[in-house]
């Protein structure tokens, strides 16, 4: 395995790794993707067993210009109301955190698609890894470089420490700038759909589309026959190993003193300082357990690009279980919300 600090060199060695076959972990803005050659069946194995991914659970094709598009997804088979939508949603939100679900094209192998007639595909809003995407073959399908389920990874250490040699190459571009996945949104239907909050938030998308049909559970957006129809829609993803259950403010302060205390072995992430000030006031005596902030003044931009670090953290210094405070549930709030939830093991 290769360990590289991005540079023209590593990107340059990178795309030959990936135009044989091969693998190569790379930064986006959201987190690091594991990337194979989208229109090779044989490199797309290698991510799902690289992984440990379920074969019905699809891809994110990821493209670097807004041209490529109709390589991945027959444009033609949509109306002309689902035409202008996706006509305004690249304008306005690509580059950057949104995948579109979309009719697939033929060349796209059913593995990248879990056999789905539709495809996933991102344009990211990132110059390493657009440049990494025209320099190999144009399109990489690339799921977050992590063990299938786990924390997704917002460093290059992450995926190093995760993953090793599973991965040929991995491309070094420092901490994710947002920290959490892309908002998913199906535009094939009668009204756009986000299958999954991320880091697109729900009113921007609006902004645009108009009104959006209601959430899909993970069921619903899948099924037992079909599988899900978009990445991170299983009830159990995005968890650390260690137990964690999650708590609005209210409910955490509720809870009897010996369920947070924890003798030193819990911990406590709240997502600003406020509400930790609020739980410390009510603390007295005893060992008190111990705590981290997502952002001290409640941003949910901060608290977004810091809550994938602080779990890899968290899970990394021997805490018994982890009890995690919801955040307010708009904007960027709903999609830390359901990496939260999706992570719990319980309330």
């Amino acid at each position: 395995m290769e360990f590289l600090a991005i540079s023209d060199e590593a990107l340059t060695r990178a795309a030959e790794i990936l135009r044989r076959g091969g693998l190569a972990a790379f930064p986006t803005e959201t987190v690091y993707g594991l990337g194979g050659d989208a229109f090779n069946a044989a490199a797309l194995a290698k991510i799902f067993e690289a992984k440990g991914r379920p074969r019905f659970d699809p891809l994110i094709v990821h493209i670097a210009s807004v041209a490529a598009l109709e390589k991945i997804a027959d444009l033609s088979l949509l109306d002309d109301t689902a035409r202008k939508k996706l006509n305004l949603l690249a304008e306005r939100l690509w580059p950057g955190p949104l995948t579109l679900i979309l009719p697939k094209q033929k060349t796209v192998p059913d593995i990248a698609t879990s056999g789905l007639s539709t495809v996933a595909v991102r344009f990211p809003d990132h110059s390493a890894a657009r440049k990494l995407i025209n320099l190999s073959t144009g399109a990489l399908a690339a799921p977050s470089a992590n063990p299938f389920g786990y924390l997704s990874p917002t460093r290059a250490e992450h995926v190093r420490d995760q993953l090793g040699s599973k991965v040929d190459i991995i491309l070094d571009g420092g901490p994710s700038k947002l920290g959490l996945e892309s908002t998913v949104l199906d535009i094939c239907g009668p009204l756009p759909r986000i299958l999954r909050p991320g880091a697109t938030p729900k009113e921007a998308i609006e902004a645009l589309t108009g009104p959006l049909a209601a959430a899909s559970s993970g069921a619903a957006a899948g099924g037992a026959e079909t599988g899900p129809v978009s990445p991170g829609l299983l009830k159990s993803h995005y968890a650390p190993r260690t137990p964690l259950s999650v708590y609005s403010l209210e409910s955490l302060l509720s809870l009897p003193r010996e369920n947070t205390a924890g003798g030193g072995r819990t911990a406590i992430l709240f997502f600003d300082g406020p509400s930790r000030d609020a739980w410390l006031a009510g603390q007295k005596g005893g060992k008190p357990a111990a705590f981290r902030v997502l952002s001290e003044k409640g941003g949910a931009l901060e608290a977004a690009a810091r809550l994938f670090e602080t779990l890899h953290e968290l899970d990394r210094s021997g805490f018994s279980r982890i009890l995690a405070q919801l955040a307010p549930e708009a904007g960027l709030g709903a999609a830390i919300n359901d990496r939260l939830r999706r992570a719990g093991s319980g309330c």
